[in-house]
């Protein structure tokens, strides 16, 4: 006949399960069952949720109840803290506007930092947030002065690291010494692979940048690199322009720039390229030979990677001109500037100037015809899509 009662036999039965139940629950389970006072109150539960039918110990889970509530852990489950948020944004003192907008669109505060300057030109570094097992992003261009920003984001990175961080991606917006990547002369250094050590060197663990001058310094890094590209920006701002595209040609103003010029193209409603030969004879000194391709009566869109002196572009837009381009534009991402660029892309050459914010722009080098897009949506998904371990690169498809 059946009993009611357990046998000794069955009690073992019993405590062995328990036992395996437990060993079976999430560690965080475990961890705070063991170190909870009301531990042995979660024993009872255990206990009496067990039931004897035929001498058979089962333990049943009742429908819609899970298995932590079915095993008592509610008390200890709900007293767990929530995880602390492990993504922490940083901002140098480069582009501090940009780092506000990225944090902005990706609903954080920036971290709090201090960053002071010596008497001699030291560069102090002091994070005034905890960051041990964060993952940490410095928002920090190289652009002008380059050495003083760059000195400052290696020593953010080695505060970061000292600090405990879980990992540390450089968010560089423009990469500066991104044009020396190559030897075209005897003894020349490649900065650009230079620049990639010390940023490795210095303990960080990954790169987002935004178009860098040329492909083949992504190569440098030793460390990976998720490379953002600025076109969708401008593509979006110039589809509001709304030009035919039978009216519409997109310029490459150098040979080097061909690739970029193509793709951005076949984007902008496949439209025709046209390529500008030129002959540089030094540093930020290029002169213009001749045109391939037709622009005659059409809408000239320009299309480069940054605007340095502006020299290279104004030769290329004087020549369109010549060619019988009814209207130039010149688009770009970083927008170095460096004199004499504001009288040169001022000087009624461009119907518009498009550029992006990677590199601030100061007042004083505000123009009518320049139009200033920002990219912090793009580098603020691009920071999640990293953060989360998603493609970066299928933003650009």
């Amino acid at each position: 006949m059946a009993t009611n009662t357990f046998s000794s036999t069955s009690f073992e039965l019993r405590s062995s399960l328990l036992q395996r139940s437990l060993e079976n629950l999430p560690r965080r389970f475990r961890v705070l069952g063991c170190r909870s006072k009301q531990f042995s109150s979660t024993e009872c539960k255990l206990a009496k949720s067990y039931q004897v039918s035929n001498g058979h110990v089962s333990a049943s889970v009742p429908r819609n109840q899970n298995v932590a509530d079915f095993l008592g852990i509610r008390q200890e489950q709900e007293i767990i803290q929530k995880p602390v948020q492990r993504l922490r944004i940083f901002s140098g003192t480069a582009n501090p506007l940009l780092s506000q907008e990225v944090a902005c669109y990706m609903g954080l505060d920036l971290g709090k930092i201090k960053i002071k300057r010596f008497a001699d030109g030291e560069v102090y570094v002091q994070l005034e947030e905890s960051v041990r097992g964060c993952d940490v992003f410095l928002v920090q261009p190289t652009c002008p002065p380059v050495n003083e920003n760059l000195a400052e984001l290696l020593i953010m990175i080695d505060a970061c690291r000292r600090a405990s961080a879980r990992s540390i991606t450089a968010v560089i917006p423009y990469f500066g010494y991104a044009r020396a990547d190559r030897k075209t002369q005897g003894r020349e250094s490649i900065a650009a692979k230079l620049v990639a050590n010390l940023i490795t060197k210095a303990g960080a663990s990954r790169v987002l940048a935004c178009d860098i001058h040329s492909g083949q310094s992504l190569g440098y890094f030793d460390i990976p690199i998720d490379h953002v590209l600025g076109e969708p920006v401008i593509l979006d701002y110039l589809a509001s322009k709304m030009i035919s595209a039978n009216d519409l040609v997109v310029v490459s103003p150098d040979v080097g720039g061909v690739a970029r010029a193509r793709g951005f193209a076949k984007k902008l409603s496949d439209a025709p390229l046209a390529i500008v030969d030129k002959r540089r004879h030094g540093h930020n000194v290029s002169e213009v030979m001749n045109l391939i391709g037709d622009v005659k009566g059409k809408v000239a869109v320009m299309v480069d990677d940054m605007i340095d002196t502006a020299g290279t572009i104004a030769n290329a837009a004087a020549l369109l001109h010549q060619e019988g381009a009814s209207a130039v534009y010149a688009c770009c991402t970083h927008a170095v500037f460096s004199p004499p660029a504001i009288e040169r892309l001022s000087s009624g050459l461009f119907q518009e100037v498009i550029i992006t914010n990677t590199i601030p722009v100061a007042e004083r080098n505000y123009f009518p015809q320049l139009t200033v897009l920002s990219v912090a949506n793009l580098l603020g998904e691009a920071i999640w899509r990293v953060h989360d371990d998603a493609s970066v690169s299928s933003m650009f498809k």
